[in-house]
């Protein structure tokens, strides 16, 4: 276990030096379907159409996660009631990991877990944390890898290009 969480937390470093563009071109596209296991209940990505959505795949192991969550919290509770909602999709495959990053880092927004990876999978995630902005039609519009702190800025202002369309 212990070997695990240190290969994962080396291939967490030299991801985020390897990906340091923050923005990835993405081609609009419909956003790939995923059923999303929630704390309380099961639904899927297309139940969020009419939103603006930032689905976010994270790990407990990804320092940059950690300095993610802070931020979507902010922006969920700012943009929520304007059709915004922040949909976490956690990757470790014990959840136990998952609970305590969540005791330390509490989300307001919907947290999915997916052990098996078969979100990630679907996505084709090569770093963590990965992001992507899905406007109110359920296209792809934005992808982020990694989490930069000094493109906050930048991140809100994709938001809110997309709630104003």
């Amino acid at each position: 276990m212990g070997r695990i969480r240190a290969l994962a937390g080396v291939i967490s470093l030299f991801a985020g030096l390897l990906f340091t563009t923050a923005n990835l071109a993405v081609a609009a596209q419909p956003a790939p379907e995923l059923v999303l296991n929630l704390t309380s209940q099961q639904v899927k990505l297309s139940d969020y159409r009419g939103q603006v959505v930032y689905l976010d795949f994270w790990a407990s192991w990804c320092k940059p996660c950690q300095r993610s969550f802070p931020w979507m919290n902010d922006m969920q509770a700012k943009y929520g009631e304007q059709g915004f909602t922040v949909i976490a999709v956690n990757l470790d495959t014990e959840r136990k990991l998952a609970d305590e990053f969540l005791s330390k880092l509490p989300a307001h927004f919907p947290v999915a877990f997916d052990p098996s990876g078969n979100s990630a999978q679907t996505y084709r995630l090569k770093g963590m944390p990965t992001s992507y902005l899905i406007d109110k039609t359920g296209q792809l519009r934005i992808a982020h890898q990694g989490f930069h702190v000094d493109k906050q800025a930048s991140y809100e202002q994709e938001i809110q290009g997309l709630l104003a369309e």
